[in-house]
């Protein structure tokens, strides 16, 4: 089992039941095909650097999970072919990556 992470951005013209459907799908299309959550965060409403489809903002949500290597690819499919997702990239994780990423939910628990 690989550990893998993804960042995503949706339309800044979505409700937030839109969104919550859409990361929802994106959710259940990992469970489904054999992949374990890791964590999940919604960063909400930010700016952009750049403009992406003349939007400036956007709605970042990342998800943290495990899963086989093949599940990657049907995976960025289904982000490309929802058209409320602007962006998306997904990375495998090393070990330092894994450490530091329970070492900032740690943290970011703490916090709250």
């Amino acid at each position: 089992m690989n550990h893998y992470e993804t960042v995503f951005i949706l339309n800044p013209v979505l409700s937030d039941t839109q969104i919550e459907e859409t990361v929802k799908k994106f959710e259940d299309f990992l469970i489904n095909n054999g992949a374990k959550m890791v964590a999940k965060e919604n960063w909400g409403l930010k700016k952009l650097a750049y403009p992406i489809q003349h939007k400036k903002s956007g709605f970042y949500h990342l998800f943290e999970f495990s899963g086989p290597g093949e599940i990657v690819a049907p995976y960025e499919q289904e982000f490309k072919r929802d058209e409320r997702v602007m962006r998306f990239l997904t990375v495998k994780l090393d070990k330092h990556a894994i450490e530091w990423a329970e070492k900032r939910r740690t943290r970011l628990k703490t916090k709250a």
